[in-house]
């Protein structure tokens, strides 16, 4: 069966155009940054808010490991060494997609298209943050966690970005494998091992990554395709992404109903995970019937499950790190 032809692009003359080139950024930037521009430049290059996701998931797993309040400074070390190591992979991230970010809005004003960095310094930058990250946790946790640490920054900017993000519409499938790793680095630095438990936050955050980025690259729709990036919601109608949304939030909700047995987890991890995973498959389903329906605010719809996929992973790993405290089984 042939993919559906991409619909023209009708951009008003309000809109700012998607093919404006490095070089006229650049010379637009040229000499106008301070030490400040420049500080907040290099701070964007590491994308502060995927990070903050990342920690949200790495804390919790560490007080289930410890079955309690883990050592303040190895969480302080883990989640220092975890944010640059993030950092790390988003700036070599940029550096590798800076010609695709240059076609899209969304995107167009990252330091790398505008010319407040060079390639040449966030290439440094990167490898700073990536052996200085390595070295840390090897140093303050141990190098199970330090190994990890390195698999997770390949695994971005490498597997997800050169490899599969410009050639499959799976890519954020396998690729979202990197955002799924700070789970085990954060149990492996409590107990320098890994076990059944971390496995299944693994799979919880792995299955969760499409209906979470899906919904966002249904706004970005025609981003993607000015750049060509063959995301799954620019090749295929929203129905076949929700349905496909739908079968990754019942795997998630299974491998963390599967926790429940194995860990063992108790009331407070049973009680959020079961009301929550309930109302963030509704929303899933409400948008496939909104799209179903061809109506309008679809894409409003699927960036209401965007928001809702954060809120469902906040409340999920809050219960981790709470239920350890309040479990009369474990």
């Amino acid at each position: 069966m042939s993919l559906p032809q991409r619909p023209a692009h009708n951009h008003s003359a309000e809109e700012k155009p998607l093919q404006r080139t490095i070089d006229e950024r650049r010379a637009g930037a040229r000499g106008t940054g301070s030490l400040g521009d420049t500080i907040r430049a290099y701070v964007a290059l590491t994308k502060p808010r995927v990070i903050e996701l990342l920690l949200v998931t790495t804390a919790p797993v560490m007080f289930l490991a410890e079955r309690g309040l883990p050592n303040l400074w190895l969480v302080v070390a883990t989640l220092i060494g975890g944010a640059a190591a993030a950092a790390s992979a988003s700036v070599f991230n940029c550096i590798a997609d800076r010609d695709i970010d240059a076609k899209m809005r969304r995107t167009e004003n990252r330091p790398l298209v505008t010319g407040e960095i060079t390639p040449r310094a966030a290439t440094i930058f990167a490898f700073a943050l990536g052996f200085g990250s390595i070295f840390w946790l090897g140093g303050f946790t141990n190098w199970v966690a330090a190994g990890l640490t390195a698999i997770a920054i390949l695994l971005y900017a490498v597997f997800y970005t050169l490899v599969l993000k410009r050639r499959t519409t799976q890519n954020i499938v396998w690729g979202g494998a990197a955002g799924c790793m700070p789970v085990l680095i954060g149990w492996s630095a409590v107990t320098g091992s890994l076990s059944w438990e971390p496995l299944l936050l693994f799979l919880v955050v792995f299955f969760w990554t499409p209906p979470h980025y899906w919904p966002l690259a249904i706004k970005y729709k025609a981003d993607y395709e000015a750049a060509d990036v063959p995301m799954l919601p620019n090749k295929v109608p929203p129905t076949n992404v929700a349905k496909q949304m739908i079968w990754y939030t019942v795997a998630m909700l299974a491998a963390s109903f599967a926790l429940i047995a194995v860990a063992p987890m108790g009331p407070v991890y049973i009680i959020a995970s079961v009301a929550a995973g309930a109302w963030f498959l509704w929303e899933c389903i409400a948008f496939i019937k909104r799209a179903k329906a061809g109506l309008s605010g679809t894409r409003l719809r699927a960036m209401r499950v965007f928001h809702g996929s954060i809120t469902y992973l906040s409340v999920l790993f809050l219960a981790v790190a709470i239920d350890p405290f309040l479990n009369p089984w474990a």
